[in-house]
């Protein structure tokens, strides 16, 4: 699609949007229904085009993609109206008689940029929240996940026209002319590095954004902990989607004494869960293109690989892969691993590795394995991060009564279900000023007016 292909779809949304069609909240939901029975008819082509890209198996594509997405569309269906209706706040005194009420609006045309680690789930939930908003929306999914994102753009031309939702494909070109054009909203999940790019662009325009980054999520294991559950969980979160996800543990931070113990059980959940040959199963992903495969290879220390190490490049696969003594200096914590390698490091006692983790940048997830309530409060409150889990891994944004999103480097803003739609609208804030009343006190000339009045009415 070219320069001005990707204008005039600009342009005819935002004439639509004008309309006011989009304010309809029968349209709205009618728009989600639409949407949640093509996905279903189509799910056999999401997971397969979804195994193409990743080489997830069927089941985890449903658990961790379409399932969440038609969650997040019923409960958007049920919820919808109640969002939107207008929220009668008090009214001061001074302005009596009066109403005072907010006003859930939507921003207008956005713009969804999505990746490919989650691709169908990270461009369509989003998606969800923006039309149960009343937004009209351009998608723009990652090109490195091409075969989910053609059928992406299969269901949406299914289920929509053009000037209410639109899908560009394409790559770094694309992204470029769509980040030049005038929009409402952008919402990115994707790197910090062209989180920041996203961002400079849109401070061009004044646009608004939300930002879903990454970073390096730590995962506590204090002495205190259950640790054959807390290894079970944590090879779960790590190596679910061969380590890409965004909320993955990045790496495991546990005091000392627990430290074998905690080794010999990881060992033993690794080969329970994805067996002796992990290489070589079907329900093991791969990694998404050549490019990460070298990339996350170059963070392994052979000599520090104490589980694992094994590659193949014509199937784009690592096995899970466990590095022990690691310090914070090892290449393997200078990034996000974003891939099926996990570092253990031990600290002395719980204020250091609460000093250590606030020193770093603020991780977008943070995981707490541990029997103790006192390191639950001090953890959670004195450490910052997005969002997390007390002795479990990843299902926090697995709901849609809770925002999921970081702050700082891990990102800003956060959506799903009330929170999804309060990010994609604006609340006017407005007064409905009654005629048979008008205070004469607010006009000039002020020299009439009794201080003790003017105290009462504003006190």
């Amino acid at each position: 699609m070219n320069e001005a292909e990707m204008k005039g779809i600009v342009s005819r949304q935002r004439k639509y949007f004008y309309t006011g069609a989009t304010l309809d909240i029968n349209q709205r939901l009618a728009a989600l229904r639409r949407l949640k029975k093509s996905i279903q008819v189509h799910q056999e082509d999401i997971g397969r085009a979804i195994r193409a890209d990743l080489g997830k198996s069927s089941f985890e594509s449903y658990m961790c993609e379409t399932g969440l997405v038609l969650s997040e569309i019923s409960y958007m269906l049920r919820h919808t109206k109640a969002f939107a209706r207008e929220k009668t706040v008090r009214t001061p005194l001074a302005q009596f008689h009066s109403r005072s009420y907010k006003k859930p609006s939507p921003y207008g045309v956005v713009l969804i940029m999505s990746p490919w680690n989650y691709p169908f789930l990270l461009t369509i939930e989003p998606l969800v929240d923006a039309i149960a908003a009343g937004n009209t929306a351009v998608l723009k999914p990652s090109a490195y996940s091409p075969h989910t994102s053609e059928v992406i753009r299969l269901i949406i031309q299914e289920c929509f026209a053009e000037e209410y939702v639109a899908v560009v494909t394409g790559g770094r070109a694309e992204n470029t002319c769509l980040l030049g054009e005038h929009f409402d909203y952008i919402f990115f999940t994707g790197s910090q590095a062209v989180g920041r790019e996203v961002m400079k662009q849109a401070a061009t325009h004044l646009t608004p954004v939300t930002l879903e980054l990454g970073g390096k999520s730590p995962c506590i294991v204090d002495r205190t902990a259950d640790v054959k559950l807390a290894a079970r969980r944590i090879v779960f979160g790590k190596f679910l989607n061969c380590g890409q996800t965004c909320v993955a543990p990045d790496y495991i931070y546990c005091d000392r004494e627990i430290k074998d113990a905690l080794l010999a059980e990881i060992k033993k959940q690794i080969a329970k869960q994805f067996g002796t040959s992990p290489l070589f199963s079907e329900d093991y992903g791969k990694i998404i293109n050549e490019k990460h495969f070298h990339r996350i290879l170059g963070l392994m220390d052979p000599a520090k690989v104490v589980l694992g190490g094994k590659s193949s490049s014509d199937f784009l696969k690592i096995e899970p892969t466990v590095m022990d003594s690691v310090t914070f200096e090892d290449a393997v914590m200078q990034q996000e691993i974003f891939g099926p390698v996990l570092p253990v490091l031990t600290y002395q006692n719980l204020d250091e590795a609460i000093d250590k983790i606030n020193s770093m940048a603020h991780p977008l997830a943070l995981y707490l394995f541990t029997k103790d309530k006192q390191n639950i409060r001090r953890v959670t409150s004195q450490c910052g991060f997005g969002g997390g889990c007390i002795n479990d891994t990843i299902i926090h944004l697995a709901t849609s009564e809770m925002g999921f999103g970081g702050f700082g480097e891990s990102g800003m803003g956060s959506y799903h279900g009330k929170e999804g739609f309060l990010t994609f609208s604006h609340s006017k804030s407005i007064v409905d000023k009654k005629l048979w009343l008008d205070l004469p006190m607010r006009y000039q000339p002020y020299k009439k007016v009794n201080d003790k009045l003017i105290h009462f009415f504003l006190k």
